[in-house]
């Protein structure tokens, strides 16, 4: 049996305890008032930080413009004074030479400064206008500061939380595919499938706060943005309403957990059973489970991402995006099963674990980042083609603001996976296979990033103490959870009766391969 090593413990709880002191460090450095927004944009655009948003810049040239134009304003107002003189002698004259009434005197100047007059006002006006654009502009970007801390805490747990539960799908797939090959790899699926539960929490923790607007993460929750006539009134969210609505969307987000944390929970307790029945009947119990979970995962998934990360940016849609988020996901679901793995194989806790377990592996890595791949191309080609406002407008503010994120994640999530994985002998190389992981990791972790931030802080994104911390807190706990569920059973699932198979699948791959070639010779 496994035993959860002392050492292990220590680096989980330091990641769980730097995660939250960094997370709470965002969470007071964030601005509490409007003024403390104010003073963080000046200092910005006074040092140029990276954090500069690029409306502020377009605000400093529309105030620029205005100052301009007040200039412009007063030399015409002096112009206007000269020229109200010079009308005043010449009506004066005039009247004098040709001997014209006081009263036509009088009405012309009238004319004249009731024009003056007029222009005042009007420059009145735009300077109060400026003064409302001003404030709020600044009222926005307080938001978005505001909104940091959470989003940072937000894109973690999306992440982490979706890794854990398509680790739970890909688990329910090799049941329901009857595999042969994962079976002694069923019990480190179960052990990272742990996680769910405190993240299912913890998610549900965040979104019960966005609901009670102690956040501003979903911007349809904004108060009166489903009543018309109200100043926040939005006919295109207003239209959506009903599917869009707090009560609705929490009941549902409650409903996705419920279902995913139910069939953990059946599945881990059943398939203990399964190593000291007597029949198949627990194995059969099982399968029929895992297909009636299939079904549903497929539909709540989805589902669940139109809710929480859809939901984001509420005038935007994609029939492809639930998919394309399952790509995401899953690619780092099977790398994450893959690290555990290497890792408890390297221990010796998995002996009849082989290379070729390991190359299979890899090769589902190499697979599904092309699946990704293929997912993210078709949905942007075919948005940016056709140039319709509603959809092109998500990638127009990931372009703008986070072009070096949206473009690099290709890279890391495509052009890297392919490069180092598509020699078949170097996805037997644990090292090797190491290396790519956590690339992967790392890009789609962008990718998740680059879905949520733009929605929620706009321009006012970093890479900074809140986000580390929220990873590493999510880190530390995706440890303990995946170590000490892995511990409390035995490491391999000894009732399910394609275990022989799986503990063979070297001599299965390498000699039917054999065998297979000299019969064709």
């Amino acid at each position: 049996m496994y035993q959860f090593s002392g050492r292990l413990k220590t680096l989980a709880i330091a990641f769980m305890v730097l995660g939250a002191l960094g997370v709470a460090l965002g969470f007071y450095n964030a601005p509490k008032t409007l003024e403390d927004a104010k003073e963080i944009m000046a200092n910005q655009s006074a040092h140029g930080a990276h954090g500069n948003d690029h409306g502020e810049t377009k605000h400093v040239e529309e105030t620029h413009t205005e100052k301009k134009e007040d200039a412009h304003a007063e030399d015409n107002h002096s112009e206007e004074n000269s020229h109200s003189e010079v009308i005043v002698e010449e009506v004066h004259g005039d009247s004098h030479s040709e001997g014209e009434s006081h009263s036509e005197e009088v009405i012309e100047v009238k004319e004249v400064d009731e024009v003056h007059a007029e222009k005042l006002d009007t420059h009145a006006s735009d300077n109060a206008h400026g003064t409302s654009h001003d404030d709020a502009h600044a009222e926005h970007v307080f938001h978005q500061l505001q909104n940091r801390p959470w989003a940072a805490l937000y894109v973690a747990l999306i992440f982490f939380l979706g890794v854990t539960l398509l680790v739970l799908a890909f688990y329910a797939i090799q049941r329901v595919a009857q595999a042969g090959w994962s079976i002694v790899l069923f019990r480190v699926m179960e052990a990272i499938t742990a996680n769910l539960l405190p993240v299912s929490l913890i998610l549900i923790a965040v979104l019960v706060a966005s609901f009670m607007h102690m956040n501003h993460l979903f911007s349809w929750m904004t108060e009166g943005t489903f009543t018309p006539g109200h100043e926040n009134y939005d006919p295109i969210v207003d239209g959506k309403s009903g599917w869009i609505n707090a009560p609705w969307w929490m009941i549902r987000s409650v409903f996705y957990l419920f279902v995913w944390n139910a069939y953990r929970w059946f599945i881990r307790r059943n398939s203990i059973k399964e190593d000291t029945a007597e029949n198949i009947s627990t194995y059969k119990k099982n399968y029929n489970v895992s297909v009636i979970f299939l079904f549903l995962f497929m539909i709540t998934e989805s589902m669940a991402v139109w809710d929480w990360i859809m939901g984001l940016d509420p005038h935007w849609f994609s029939t492809l995006f639930g998919w394309y988020v399952l790509a995401t996901f899953l690619v780092s679901a099977v790398t994450t099963i893959t690290f555990v793995t290497i890792y408890l194989r390297s221990k010796g806790y998995l002996p009849k674990v082989n290379d070729s377990h390991i190359h299979d592996l890899a090769k589902f890595m190499f697979g599904f980042s092309v699946f990704w791949t293929y997912l993210w191309f078709a949905q942007f080609m075919l948005i940016w083609y056709a140039d319709i406002p509603e959809e092109t407008t998500y990638y127009a503010m990931r372009f703008n603001e986070y072009k070096g994120l949206f473009l690099g994640m290709v890279v890391m999530n495509f052009v890297f996976p392919i490069l180092l994985l598509i020699n078949s002998d170097f996805k037997s190389i644990p090292w090797f296979v190491v290396m790519g992981g956590i690339v992967i990791l790392a890009g789609h972790y962008v990718d998740v990033f680059v879905m949520i931030m733009p929605a929620t802080v706009g321009a006012q994104w970093a890479i900074g103490i809140p986000e580390i911390g929220a990873i590493l807190f999510f880190l530390g706990l995706l440890i303990w959870t995946t170590f000490s569920a892995f511990a409390k059973a035995d490491p391999v699932a000894k009732g399910n009766p394609f275990l022989g198979e799986s503990e063979h699948f070297h001599y299965y791959n390498i000699e039917h391969r054999g065998e297979d070639a000299d019969a064709h010779h």
